[in-house]
Order: structure tokens, then sequence, then C-alpha cells
């Protein structure tokens, strides 16, 4: 007799099969030898032994949100409507839902450096009104960093508004911009090594203009750490220039490889509108769960959702790191 038990390991399920083996007992004999004695750990002739083989089964799990050609969010997707590849090889969809109650875990990433002291303020004020919005007591939980010349957590992962409220009204803007060390940590110490369970949604914000002088972490490095830790970066760009600066193509970079979105805001007054729309996207996910057959090489891999009904885009993120054999 087999009994299968499962266990969810960080994106590897880990399927044990126990197997009854029952042992026959041996046929007698006219003059029986002398029985050995039983061994402590071997159970008596005649009864059931347990046998138990572990196998490690891999599952990706993916979250993704889906849109229309007016970037209005679709919402009754099916999974026959969906396709998924790994390194260009397609592959079976073996779980599908619709994710819009998952409990957040959200990490705030705000920049407290020097570039954004004229409009720190209203940022401070904006990201208050967010979490007020987002926050469900008991389910969802959010952390706030802020990122200058260090990385500093100002409040630790809680589900109490006034706490967080307090921590953003603290902070102040001075030093040099350590963005990818932010998003490096937050990632690793946050996310990567959590005991939540697998549906949870991890979503970091990061509020900045996208330059960095002071981090030790590289932009590989860190965006190898946010994939890793299943992180999904949304990205808020205080640029309000109108010009398209190097930053700007960082932070897309961040968001559009981890499946998150960026927004750059023109007036103070549109970041507020930014955060409605996170708000709204991360209501309106759905999740899918894939079994790999490439290679578990330890390698990255990419992966790519599509929608096979005309006119929705998908997006998701661009990739996963393989277990190795």
């Amino acid at each position: 007799m087999r009994k299968w038990l499962f266990r969810w390991c960080g994106g590897v399920v880990v399927a044990v099969a126990v197997f009854a083996v029952a042992q026959s007992p041996p046929q007698q004999q006219t003059q029986p030898p002398a029985q050995p004695q039983q061994p402590v750990n071997q159970p008596p002739s005649g009864q059931q032994s347990d046998i138990i083989i572990r196998e490690k089964v891999e599952r990706v799990p993916v979250l993704f949100t889906a849109t229309d050609r007016r970037d209005h969010f679709v919402t009754d997707l099916e999974k026959a409507d969906l396709q998924v590849s790994d390194n260009k090889r397609n592959q079976q969809i073996v779980d599908f839902i619709r994710e819009t109650d998952l409990p957040l875990r959200v990490g705030l990433l705000v920049d407290t450096s020097n570039s954004i002291r004229d409009r720190f303020k209203f940022e401070q004020e904006a990201a208050i009104e967010f979490l007020r919005s987002i926050i469900r007591k008991g389910t969802d939980q959010v952390f706030l960093m802020s990122y200058d010349t260090n990385v500093e957590l100002v409040q630790d992962s809680t589900d109490d508004i006034e706490s967080l409220t307090r921590g953003i009204r603290s902070l102040k803007a001075g030093g040099g911009t350590a963005l990818y060390d932010a998003i490096y940590e937050a990632s690793r110490d946050k996310f990567l090594h959590s005991n939540d369970p697998v549906s949870v949604r991890r979503v970091l914000i990061v509020i900045g203009d996208g330059d960095d002088n002071n981090s030790r972490a590289s932009r590989e490095e860190t965006l190898a750490m946010a994939q890793r830790a299943e992180a999904v970066i949304f990205t808020i760009g205080t640029n309000i220039s109108g010009t398209e600066m190097p930053g700007d193509k960082i932070l897309k970079r961040f968001s559009e490889e981890t499946g998150g979105r960026s927004f750059f805001p023109f007036h103070l007054q549109d970041m507020t509108t930014s955060f409605q729309n996170i708000t709204l996207e991360l209501r309106s996910q759905y999740a899918l769960v894939f079994k790999p057959d490439t290679p578990r090489d330890g390698q990255f891999h990419r992966i790519e959702v599509v929608s096979l009904r005309r006119g929705v885009k998908v997006r998701a993120r661009k990739g996963y790191f393989a277990t190795s054999q």
C-alpha cells in the first residue's frame, strides 16, 4: 500500500511516498533454526513496515496581471486562455487561480537622499494615504525602509497603520543614494527566507529617482536577489523634469523583470494616482503554477506567460532560478 504526503517548500513540492510493506512469516520447517535477535528498528515478522521515500518535485508559481489594449484589467481569464514557457519550451500548467484576496507582504522603500528634498513632504503624505487604502488588519503586513547614504529599517513588518505613519513622518531627507542596497537587503532579509505560505504576494514599492551612488551591491546582483526572493517590484519615479533620465530606465528594468510596473507622475499630485493604480493592480492578479520539464541546473530560467485570447497582454516576472539536482 502507498500513501502520499505533500509539503510545499518555497516553490518546490516535496512529495513523500510512504510504502506499507507486509512481511510474510517464514515457512515452517521440521527443525527450525535458532531465531536471531530481532533488531530494535525492525518490525516483528508478519507486521507492516513503512518505507519512506522522499522525492522533490519542483513547481514554479507565477503571479501575473492581464490587461487589454486600453490598459484596463482583464479579470475573467481561464486556465485554457494561457500558455507558459520555460526557456522557450512550453510547460504544463498544473494550477490556476484568481488571487484577488491573497495576503500582501509589502516593503515600502523611500528615497531620502538630497535629490528629492524639495518634494519630500508630499511624497510622505501620498505614501501614508496609500497604506491606509491597502492594509487589511490581520491579513496584510508592511515594512518601511529608507535609503540615502545607508539603508535603514524604519518600521518592521506590521499591520498597524499608525506605526507606519509615524515611521514615514519621521523620515528626513539628506545624504547619498543606495538604491541597489535597499532593494537587495529588503529582498534578502524580509522575503527570501520568510516563513509565509506560498500563497502570499511579496511586493516592493520603490519611491525614488533611480540614481545610485553609494551601494555595495551591483545592479545585476540586486536584480538576481529580488528574483530569488520572488519579489514583485513597483516603482514610482520622482523625476519631474519631463525628460527621461538614466534613473528612469533603471526603475523600469527592475519593474519589468519582476512582473511589476513603473509609474512616472509628472505632477506631484499624480503620485496619489500612481499609488491607487498599484492598489488596483494588486487586487486584480492571477496565479498559475507549472511543473517544469527543463533541466534542474541551478541557473536562471527565462519564463514567458502569454494569453491566447486576442488583445490581452500578460505582465509577469521574466524568470526564476531553478533548483540544482
